[in-house]
C-alpha cells in the first residue's frame, strides 16, 4: 500500500481588534459564504509566510506574529485528494483594509454576531 498522496494545503487566519473579527464573503465557484480569509500554500512556500501573504492578498493587512489555532483535514473521495488546512489567529497588524477584492467583500463584525452569518467551508 502506498504511503503518500496527493494533499492540497490551505490556510486561514481569524484576524481580530477587540471584540470584531475579519471576516469575508467569498465569491467562488466552489463555495461561498462567510469564513475567515486564507488561501492555498504555493508550491515550497513555508506555512506562515503563506498566511502573511494570503492575508495580504485577500484584505490589504500586514500580519504580524500570526499563531497557529490549528489543524483541520479533510478527504474528498471524488477528487481523490486530502486538504490540511492550517488555522491561524492575529491580533497585531498594520495597513488599511481593502474592503473588497476579486474573492470577495471583507469586513469587520462583531463576533456575537457570527452565528447569525452563513458560513462557507461548513465552520460552525
Amino acid at each position: 500500500m502506498a504511503r503518500t498522496e496527493i494533499v492540497t494545503i490551505t490556510n486561514m487566519c481569524m484576524v481580530y481588534e477587540g471584540n470584531k473579527v475579519l471576516v469575508q464573503e467569498k465569491i467562488d465557484d466552489d463555495y461561498c459564504g462567510i469564513t475567515f480569509p486564507g488561501g492555498h500554500v504555493e508550491n515550497k512556500e513555508p506555512i506562515v509566510p503563506s498566511v502573511i501573504r494570503e492575508i495580504k492578498e485577500e484584505t490589504g493587512l500586514d500580519i504580524i506574529n500570526p499563531k497557529l489555532a490549528g489543524i483541520r483535514d479533510w478527504y474528498e473521495e471524488d477528487a481523490n485528494e486530502r486538504t490540511v488546512s492550517f488555522l491561524f489567529v492575529c491580533e497585531t497588524f498594520s495597513g488599511t483594509l481593502k474592503e473588497e477584492t476579486d474573492e470577495g467583500k471583507v469586513e469587520w463584525v462583531k463576533l456575537n454576531e457570527l452565528d447569525n452569518l452563513q458560513y462557507a467551508y461548513g465552520f460552525k
